[in-house]
């Protein structure tokens, strides 16, 4: 490595000749140990460890960053920094990774699996579920920022806006005029976005609604800014440790896309997707559900004219990501078939399947007709349902604390929490219906209404048909599994 002798302090040269043994103005040293803060250190590393475990038989996957696996072993691995974690079959080809990397590097066992990334994980082998959580999290962030326990509980995790009604429920959301903060303002709410974010990837996907309307706020944070942050940390404080459950499953990609128009400011409109691994949905019978390996939520770039666009957006940027999550489950040795993508807008589904014609649709973005071609290559199937069986219409809009604590249950493990969902009506069905719903719906509002007095009444069906032992799997991108993971 070259670098330039004016760059080093006079009491470096001296201390090692460093005058004597420059050439042209530089100096070359030979890197033995990894260098904190050099950027380049982590591809250094990544290439070295290819060199050492290619004559073992262990190559990084194509498509996959930080996913290796064997030329014939059944093993795999995942690894994040100095973190291993190991997906295998039999304990001898475990011992054989680790007789392999203790050749080269120090090592710590955790043959436990109990702690990965700093998730902590549960394991069930019986029931054949795993629970993963980051206990006192929370309540760390609370004391760096000072954040005391709201004296009343907090159920939401942003403000809703006031619901308008009529031709006024068109109106864009009116501007912020309150005063700007100050750089450290400014800088404590980029420092709260930035530590719940990793909590909200990886746990509490509740608040990632409202972590994503503060992000667009951050650069010109103001009174009412900080506001919202602080009614996001009262809602982490009233809800500290939250836990998502993993059952074994069928490993098929399910995705749930929504829009809401014209749902933030500047006329601007927000899309959602919720992603989960279960089996491919079958007509009029409970959706398979199981705990979230991921959550896209954001807002368009540009103002859509319609809530058809807004939802073939929403169509096209999930269907994007999802075809990196159909890349990594298939390089992972899951095959996929076409993913369902349920839809509750008829002409965005339409438009996906071809039956729409597009000549009146030609204002729409051109982009968004690239989700008509995955469709056509079954790479997809964009199904329509009715809106109040989609779960991802919770991340497209800011409810109020009472539906917060409703359909918490759909998207957090608790005792209530339900294995499967029930297939809603759909609207023209109910024209002229009055009275409850079947299955717990309610007309104004999506998903079942969970019951909590009672968990006998909750619905715990049993899976019919459970992924063997030799297939099971990671379960997200971040390395929830289905088996031990030793360090």
């Amino acid at each position: 490595m070259k670098m330039p002798l004016s760059i080093f302090p006079q009491h470096v040269r001296d201390q090692y000749h460093l005058d004597k043994l420059a050439v042209d103005g530089f100096v070359f040293l030979e890197i033995r140990r990894a260098i904190y803060g050099l950027p380049q250190a982590g591809v250094l590393a990544n290439k070295l460890l290819r060199k050492r475990l290619a004559p073992a038989g262990y190559y990084e996957v194509a498509h996959t960053p930080g996913l290796w696996r064997h030329l014939w072993r059944p093993i795999s691995f995942t690894l994040v920094v100095d973190d291993f974690g190991v997906k295998y079959v039999s304990k001898n080809h475990a011992d054989h990774l680790v007789a392999t990397l203790k050749q080269h590097y120090t090592l710590a066992e955790d043959w436990k699996g109990d702690l990965y990334c700093g998730i902590k994980l549960d394991w069930n082998y019986e029931k054949r579920y795993l629970d993963i959580s980051m206990p006192g999290y929370v309540e760390k962030q609370l004391a760096r920022f000072g954040h005391k326990k709201p004296s009343r509980a907090q159920h939401s995790p942003y403000k809703a806006n006031p619901k308008k009604y009529g031709k006024a429920a068109q109106d864009p959301l009116p501007e912020d005029t309150s005063d700007d903060l100050d750089d450290d303002g400014v800088k404590r709410i980029q420092q709260i976005i930035g530590a719940v974010l990793y909590y909200a990837r990886a746990i509490d996907e509740t608040t990632l609604c409202g972590l994503s309307s503060l992000a667009s706020e951050q650069a010109e944070a103001t009174v009412l800014t900080n506001e919202k942050a602080n009614q996001l940390l009262d809602y982490l404080a009233t809800h500290p440790d939250a836990t998502v459950r993993y059952y074994a499953s069928e490993m098929v990609l399910n995705i749930h896309s929504d829009a809401s128009y014209l749902s933030e400011t500047r006329a601007r409109s927000r899309v959602a997707g919720l992603y989960f691994l279960g089996s491919v949905p079958k007509p009029n019978q409970p959706i398979q559900l199981n705990g979230a390996i991921y959550v896209f939520t954001g807002i368009l770039k540009f103002v859509v004219a319609s809530a058809a666009e807004a939802e073939l957006g929403a169509l096209f940027l999930n269907c994007k990501e999802g075809k990196v999550v159909r890349l990594i489950l298939e390089e992972l040795g899951h095959k996929q078939p076409p993913t369902p993508v349920h839809c509750d807008n008829s002409t965005a589904a339409g438009i996906a399947n071809g039956t729409v014609k597009k000549q009146r649709a030609r204002s729409m973005e051109m982009r968004f007709f690239w989700v008509t071609d995955q469709v056509t290559l079954q790479r997809f199937a964009v199904q329509w349902h009715p809106g109040q069986e989609n779960l991802a219409d919770y991340f497209t809009k800011h409810f109020d604390a009472r539906h917060h604590i409703a359909v918490r249950p759909w998207y957090l493990h608790t005792p209530y929490s339900p294995r499967f969902l029930p297939r809603a009506a759909s609207p023209s069905a109910l024209r002229g219906c009055a009275g409850t719903l079947p299955d717990g719906y309610i007309r104004t509002s999506p998903l079942p209404r969970v019951p909590t007095m009672n968990p006998s009444r909750v619905p715990h069906a049993a899976h019919s048909g459970l992924a063997s032992a030799a297939t099971r799997a990671i379960c997200s991108l971040f390395g929830r599994a289905l088996q031990p993971w030793p360090h």
